[in-house]
């Protein structure tokens, strides 16, 4: 099947010889992550304000003098129609937005960072990230989309293989696996009372 696989290797003479795989730390890339590189959300940010300026048209509609009972009732409706939007729209990018901050520190943490950062792929990680969002507020598309750039930088099993990235065994941690617990009743025997000989 196309597109399967690991670039073949510019310097390769054998057509199956393997590229060696690169190495990346268990315990992640370290320090703070880079800053975000993409402004805010432009779409949700212009339908925020357009719901803004129609709450706020629309309650100055409400404070004209000449409106009859009926009209007045019809702009109310109205107007609370606008400001519930507008607190909507409101909240979600407020939530998009911290999202995306968590999202993001989170995968700066993560072994594959090393790689992104020695790539140069500070912008793709946010685009992925925008995606991702996106994605859990609803969107299907976004989520295709998110999906796509998670294959592309090695965030699950399959792409990590492609890209031959592997995470570095933490050998403190196997051989705190390995190490048999002990029972309190083995501690127990290997204590002596006072005065016993």
């Amino acid at each position: 099947m196309a597109g399967n696989g690991p670039p073949p290797s510019a310097n390769s003479r054998r057509r199956n010889a393997t590229l060696p795989m690169t190495m990346l730390p268990a315990n992640g890339r370290e320090g703070d992550p880079p800053a975000w590189p993409l402004l805010d959300d432009v779409t949700m940010t212009a339908r925020c304000d357009a719901a803004r300026r129609l709450r706020d048209d629309l309650e100055l509609k409400l404070l004209e003098p000449e409106l009859t009972g009926r009209q007045r009732a019809a702009s109310q409706k109205k107007y609370d129609a606008a400001l519930t939007e507008a607190n909507i729209l409101e909240k979600k990018l407020e939530a998009q937005q911290g999202i995306e901050t968590e999202i993001w520190g989170g995968l700066w943490h993560l072994p594959q960072a090393v790689m992104w950062e020695r790539l140069g792929w500070v912008r793709e990680v946010a685009q992925y990230v925008r995606w991702k969002v996106q994605a859990e507020m609803g969107d299907l598309d976004a989520s295709k989309e998110a999906r796509m750039l998670a294959d592309r930088l090695g965030l699950n099993p399959l792409s990590m293989l492609r890209l031959r990235w592997e995470v570095s065994p933490d050998q403190v941690a196997e051989q705190r696996a390995a190490r048999p617990a002990r029972r309190s009743g083995d501690v127990r025997s290997r204590l002596r009372a006072v005065g016993e000989e």
